[in-house]
């Protein structure tokens, strides 16, 4: 296992990723003051950033069907723990954007090689409302990948 968000395990047999990128950004407001430099004052952590990038062959474990989950999963705009195989926990992240790259197809259409980009984003862990619920969620996420 190299890492889970929620229910959803990164592998070598679902969606093994090849980069992880983090940008974690901190807010400063800026005043103009006459004859000076503006005056600057820390407003606390900004967002908090994860992207994965990786690719998928059908033709061994892990496929469409994992990045069909990971849609069904932010398809519901909740939060999920996100926590790396090391025991490390990054945060309550949400998906908030999947691209994906298919190339080098078969004759019916079927793709050799599916090239992906997730980016995730921490929220709040006191935003309660956006944390996903374990039942209703992984119901869904699988017949949304059996569809």
């Amino acid at each position: 296992m190299m890492m889970t968000y929620g229910l959803f395990v990164f592998g070598l047999n679902t969606a093994a990723y090849q980069q992880l990128q983090r940008q974690t950004a901190w807010r400063h407001a800026s005043s103009s003051r006459i004859n000076a430099r503006p005056a600057h004052q820390y407003l606390g952590p900004g967002d908090d950033t994860i992207n994965l990038t990786g690719t998928l062959l059908p033709m061994f474990p892990g496929g469409q069907q994992n990045l069909d989950m990971l849609r069904a999963l932010a398809d519901e705009g909740r939060a999920w723990p996100l926590i790396e195989g090391t025991g490390t926990y990054y945060g309550m992240y949400t998906i908030e954007s999947l691209q994906e790259r298919k190339s080098d197809f078969f004759r019916d259409g079927a793709a050799k090689q599916i090239e992906f980009d997730l980016k995730l984003t921490r929220i709040d862990e006191g935003r309660t409302e956006l944390l996903g619920i374990l039942e209703s969620s992984a119901l869904r996420a699988l017949t949304g990948a059996l569809a």
